[in-house]
């Protein structure tokens, strides 16, 4: 099956900053500004939401590596304004590679590339309980 995904897909979305995203809420850091890890978590779900619907079914996305730059802080209340497009598609169609974008209503806060993979969801998840259960002690497998 040949995939719909191509170069130029975008994803937008748009999150208010609450106390639950501040870096003195989330363990990344003592500052009561949106977090590093709260823009990345919404450049990721930017990205996975704008190709989401053009997957075979039981597949999804999983991100592999981030590379972006937080640039300016957002204060509590604010809105942020995540955008995505997909710049490249490896050969095999599984590999994504994504630029993100995060701007509050002063400006940009935060942009850089990133990688997700195609999976087929539940081998991906299956894999990955198996791993668990392969050092889960009184398993005989520690």
């Amino acid at each position: 099956m040949e995939r719909a995904l191509r170069p130029g897909i975008r994803g937008e979305m748009t999150h208010q900053v609450e106390p639950r995203h501040l870096a003195s809420e989330v363990g990344s850091g003592l500052v009561s500004v949106f977090s590093t890890a709260m823009m990345i978590a919404g450049m990721e779900a930017t990205a996975v939401e704008s190709v989401q619907g053009l997957l075979a079914p039981g597949e999804t996305t999983v991100g592999v590596h981030v590379d972006v730059a937080h640039k300016a802080a957002t204060p509590l209340g604010m809105q942020v304004h995540f955008t995505s497009e997909l710049l490249e598609v490896s050969p095999n169609g599984k590999g994504l590679t994504f630029r993100v974008e995060a701007r509050d209503e002063a400006g940009i806060i935060g942009e850089g590339l990133h990688r997700r993979v195609v999976v087929d969801k539940e081998k991906f998840e299956s894999r990955t309980r198996a791993k668990g259960c392969a050092k889960a002690p009184g398993t005989g497998r520690e």
